[in-house]
């Protein structure tokens, strides 16, 4: 199977100069197929604006384009009719345009790309030092150069064999919350990362700095300092959130069950409900499935999804009765049948366990 990596990248003022270009090429190759396609009345395909880009090289205007890879606004271009096929299947909204500094990145190609003794040769970028070896593989897949505010990073896949461990005969049923994380079949509770003191001091300094971003002038200096200032706050909250994620699902599944049960949160509509609505999008409930199904495929683990509607909450995991007035305020389960008291999130989980 393939698992991603990504390797951080030794950069000089030269070498970043390059990516700042690279980047805004890729940006612009982007943003030029969804301005064709706004001013068009027919959709004009991927081909057609390639080849619209290739006229523009000729021109001196546009000489820049040269410098770097013909490969970077090729990409930038396929991802643009991927994200209007996207559209068009409703699976997505409509493509925006991209901003400069904003999720900077390009594309590298896969052929030229080689590894060595420092890092890593790339096309039309020369040999690139990196801050650890890359690993061997046959073949690095869908490599990209990103920037996340701070560093830049290469970012590809490789082929992984899968981990061959004898696993412990028991299901693992997990409830996902707001008040903890995650709860577990076997009573183990994930605190939720956005409760902690480290995460509530970052909310106050963000906050007093989104206060000064509204009273800097536009295009002032000091409002370009404030924002960057801001990106590096945003990118410390996005790497505590995410570590925490990682360590929760690799904890849980080296505890070898057999099956791990999760239930199927549709949080889009979840998030209609207004007072709940911040603390369920902080939460990163998608991205725990995400990384919890493919490191179950990795330990060959069953790994399953409960149906929405599946009532794990108001179901008695001793008798089966379903308590159908139970409310969000009700934290302990009292069973009305058996006269089972239980916590609300464990009894979810057991529920879980059982399917």
């Amino acid at each position: 199977m393939l698992i991603g990596k990504k390797i951080r990248i030794k950069t000089t003022p030269e070498l970043e100069i390059l990516f700042r270009k690279c980047a805004g090429v890729a940006r612009f190759s982007y943003n030029l197929m969804i301005s064709l396609n706004n001013s068009s009345q027919k959709f004009i395909k991927e081909s057609d604006v390639r080849k619209y880009v290739t006229g523009l090289k000729k021109q001196e205007n546009y000489s820049w384009l040269k410098e770097v890879s013909a490969n970077i606004p090729k990409q930038a271009i396929k991802n643009c009719g991927k994200a209007y096929s996207d559209y068009f299947k409703k699976l997505r909204g409509k493509p925006k345009f991209k901003k400069k500094f904003k999720n900077d990145r390009f594309y590298v190609n896969y052929e030229s790309l080689k590894k060595t003794n420092l890092g890593f040769k790339a096309e039309k970028l020369g040999e690139i030092r990196t801050s650890e070896p890359l690993p061997e593989a046959k073949q690095y897949y869908n490599p990209y150069i990103v920037y996340d505010n701070k560093y830049w990073y290469l970012t590809f896949s490789i082929e992984t064999e899968c981990i061959k461990e004898q696993l412990n005969d028991f299901t693992l049923g997990i409830d996902l919350g707001i008040k903890h994380f995650a709860v577990t079949s076997q009573n183990e509770i994930i605190p939720n990362i956005n409760k902690t003191l480290t995460m509530k001091k970052l909310y106050k300094k963000i906050k007093r700095y989104q206060r000064k971003l509204t009273k800097c002038l536009k295009n002032s200096f000091n409002r370009i300092k404030v924002l960057k200032q801001l990106h590096r706050l945003f990118r410390r909250q996005k790497n505590i959130r995410n570590n925490h994620i990682h360590q929760a699902t690799s904890h849980l599944v080296k505890t070898k069950p057999s099956k791990i049960v999760v239930e199927y949160l549709r949080v889009s509509n979840i998030l209609k409900n207004k007072r709940l609505s911040k603390a369920i999008s902080e939460s990163g409930f998608y991205e725990f499935r995400r990384q919890l199904e493919y490191k179950c495929k990795l330990r060959n683990i069953k790994f399953m999804l409960a149906d929405t509607f599946f009532p794990s909450s108001k179901k008695c995991s001793n008798c089966g009765n379903i308590k159908k007035d139970l409310t969000l305020k009700d934290r302990i389960y009292k069973c009305d049948c058996c006269g089972l008291e239980i916590d609300r999130d464990y009894n979810a989980s057991l529920n879980l366990s059982k399917l």
